[in-house]
């Protein structure tokens, strides 16, 4: 049930919006002033506070400016008699969700505080969201082969170089993508995903670059590519090895000029785009062979990162092994499961050729199959080596 803070030195106040919102199901506490609030602040969690501005002991937006230390993220309502544009502003500047005048109408009140808590709900499940991605995307291990890519997204992350990612399927390009993103100036943007393997030759245009309303069939109206959506953030162009040469020509054009042409438009739109692509083919090869451009690869290879296969990094199995069983545990509501020594050094003389991905997904197979702890039979009737 929704908590929400009342502070207000007016006892008449206090008590009528606590009728009201205990009316409509909220838990409500109460506060007599500034500080008095700030403690129970400190004390519980709160998802909307009420706080008038003019009290004694603390002005309202010095215990708002406070608050966003202790509770960033509650959504604060200041509510006032003496309210005017000047204040209202100066309460958002400093973080305040909203300003209503004193005595505040009823309708408008409740909806206020709805938003609030629809807000405040946002704001944590964009933080369970981000930290389920991050620790998605956690590179686990120790061996001095992923120490070495460890080493080059540190240096590059800062920067706005490209960045070309090789290694073989499976092998976790995807995840040093991701990390170079969130360790990047471009963290608060969108990290747009494309892959290009699996998006028809005749469409990849249409999905980098988007199309006018008519510019084919089946373009019934406008649409906006993944260069518009990920502009003042990151592209992660996957298995660009699979793209088209006409597709190729326009994104080296747009990574030369940061403007692209949607299909079927003439109007250039301006895009301010990180572009980080991932093959598991040999480009060169594919140079030698005419499926792909010279000049496009050298623009986007300032940096090349080439990711271990998972044979490569066996020292890093039990390390994976143990991420991934916590990982299934969580995701299945139960207690994860112990991998015995046997069983652990078993799976490490097996031959990874579906790297990680492979992995996981015996790991899974072991939990659901396999007993607690898992053993070294197990492993040899499940693995399906």
């Amino acid at each position: 049930m929704p908590r929400i803070l009342i502070i207000d030195d007016e006892k008449a106040i206090r008590y009528t919006l606590k009728e009201i919102l205990e009316f409509e199901n909220y838990t409500v506490d109460q506060a007599e002033d500034g500080p008095a609030g700030l403690d129970m602040l400190i004390k519980d969690k709160y998802d909307v506070v009420l706080c008038d501005v003019k009290m004694p002991k603390m002005d309202g937006l010095e215990v708002l400016e406070r608050a966003q230390k202790i509770a960033p993220d509650t959504a604060f309502i200041m509510v006032s008699a003496h309210g005017n544009i000047e204040m209202a502003v100066d309460a958002t500047k400093k973080g305040a969700f909203d300003f209503i005048p004193k005595p505040p109408d009823l309708n408008r009140l409740l909806v206020t505080v709805r938003n609030a808590l629809d807000r405040t709900k946002l704001v944590t499940e964009t933080k369970t969201l981000k930290k389920k991605i991050a620790k998605s995307s956690e590179m686990v291990g120790a061996s001095a082969a992923l120490g070495a890519v460890r080493t080059a997204i540190e240096k590059v992350a800062p920067t706005d170089a490209r960045v070309l990612i090789t290694g073989p399927n499976g092998a976790g390009k995807e995840m040093v993508a991701r990390q170079i993103h969130e360790l990047s100036n471009r963290a608060g943007g969108p990290m747009v995903e494309v892959n290009c393997a699996a998006i028809p030759s005749e469409l990849i245009e249409s999905e980098l670059f988007g199309h006018e309303k008519g510019s084919f069939t089946s373009a019934v109206k406008q649409r906006i590519g993944k260069f518009e959506q990920a502009d003042g953030g990151t592209l992660f162009l996957d298995e660009i090895g699979d793209m088209s040469l006409s597709a190729q020509a326009k994104v080296l054009r747009a990574l030369q000029e940061n403007k692209i042409t949607r299909v079927g438009g003439e109007k250039e739109i301006s895009v301010n785009v990180r572009v980080v692509a991932a093959t598991n083919k040999n480009l060169l090869q594919e140079i030698a062979d005419r499926n792909f451009r010279e000049d496009l690869y050298h623009r986007l290879s300032v940096i090349l990162i080439q990711v271990p296969a998972l044979n490569d990094r066996r020292d890093d199995i039990p390390a994976l092994v143990e991420k991934f069983l916590a990982d299934i545990g969580n995701d299945y509501g139960t207690k994860p499961k112990k991998m015995s020594a046997e069983g652990m050094a078993y799976l490490q003389s097996l031959d990874w050729r579906g790297n990680i991905r492979e992995l996981r997904n015996v790991v899974e197979r072991l939990v659901i199959m396999g007993g607690d702890p898992i053993t070294e039979q197990d492993a040899k009737s499940y693995a399906g080596k």
